[in-house]
C-alpha cells in the first residue's frame, strides 16, 4: 500500500513539475510548506494565508492573499473567486512567482512574461471586467504609499491620477484635461509594461 501510495504521489508531482516547471525537490517544499500552512488539511483558505507572519507588513499583502483564490490566476478561464485551493492551485499561483528558466526559446519566455504580466494585472483588476479603473488604481497607489507613512491619501491620489493620465496619453495619444480615461485594460498595461522595458535598454 506505502508504495502504491509513494508511486502515485512521485506520478501526480511528476504531472505538477511539466505543468508549472518547479522540479520535483521545489514541488516536495512547497508541498511541505502547503501542509503546514492548512494543518495538513487537503485545502487552503484566507484565514490560512493570512497567518503567514513574512505578510504582516507587506501593503500588498491582501492582493497578494486574494491572488490564490482569484480563478483567473488559477488556469480556470473564468471570473470569480473561490473559497479554498488545494494543493495543485496553490502551485499553479506559486508558479506566477518563480523565474524564468536560463535555457528556453524567445517565444517560451515571452508567453511567461506575458502570463506574470496578467497575473499582475489581476492582482488590481479586483472586480475583474477587464480594467483597471482610476479607482482601483488609486486604491492600489493609495495603499501602497499612505501605509509607509511619509506621503499622505491626497498625495497618493494626485500621484495615482497622474499616473493614470500618463499612462492614457502613453495607450491613446494626447487627452483633454476634461476628458475621461476608463481605466487601463490589459493590452494598454502591456504597452506600457514595453515602454518602459525599451526606456530601460
Amino acid at each position: 500500500m506505502g508504495a502504491s501510495q509513494s508511486a502515485r504521489t512521485e506520478h501526480e508531482f511528476q504531472d505538477l513539475a511539466d505543468r508549472t516547471g518547479f522540479s520535483l525537490e521545489q514541488i516536495g517544499n512547497l508541498n511541505k510548506r502547503f501542509r503546514q500552512l492548512s494543518k495538513n488539511e487537503e485545502t487552503l483558505s484566507r484565514q490560512d494565508l493570512a497567518s503567514i507572519s513574512a505578510l504582516d507588513n507587506n501593503p500588498l499583502r491582501a492582493q497578494i492573499i486574494n491572488a490564490f483564490f482569484d480563478k483567473r490566476n488559477l488556469r480556470q478561464n473564468e471570473a470569480g473567486t473561490v473559497q479554498v485551493i488545494g494543493f495543485e492551485e496553490f502551485l499553479m499561483v506559486m508558479s506566477h512567482f518563480r523565474p524564468a528558466p536560463m535555457h528556453i526559446t524567445e517565444e517560451e519566455r515571452e508567453k511567461l512574461r506575458r502570463e506574470k504580466l496578467r497575473f499582475v494585472f489581476n492582482m488590481h483588476d479586483t472586480d475583474s471586467d477587464g480594467t483597471i479603473t482610476l479607482e482601483e488604481y488609486r486604491r492600489a497607489v493609495e495603499e501602497l504609499l499612505s501605509k509607509a507613512g511619509t506621503i499622505g491619501q491626497e498625495t497618493a491620489k494626485a500621484i495615482a491620477d497622474a499616473a493614470m493620465l500618463e499612462v492614457a496619453s502613453t495607450t491613446r495619444g494626447k487627452m483633454e484635461p476634461d476628458e475621461f480615461y476608463e481605466g487601463i485594460t490589459f493590452e494598454n498595461f502591456l504597452q506600457v509594461w514595453l515602454c518602459i522595458q525599451y526606456s530601460i535598454q
